[in-house]
């Protein structure tokens, strides 16, 4: 995974986290639920980054 996805990915996580906090304060459900989403995004393509690192690890391996 490459330092610019990770730094992305947990931009939209803590983003996520802080309208989450937001909302819950507020009593603003659909400002809590927007921010659960963007977590659960960020950690999608966290899991879909790690597994393309995986893949390349397994096929570096192979290849020496």
């Amino acid at each position: 995974m490459g330092l610019g996805d990770k730094i992305s990915n947990k931009a939209e996580e803590l983003g996520g986290k802080g309208k989450e906090s937001a909302g819950d304060a507020t009593g603003d459900d659909s400002l809590k639920a927007e921010g659960k989403a963007d977590q659960s995004s960020a950690n999608l393509k966290n899991a879909g980054e790690k597994v393309k690192d995986a893949a390349k690890d397994a096929k570096d391996g192979l290849t020496k």
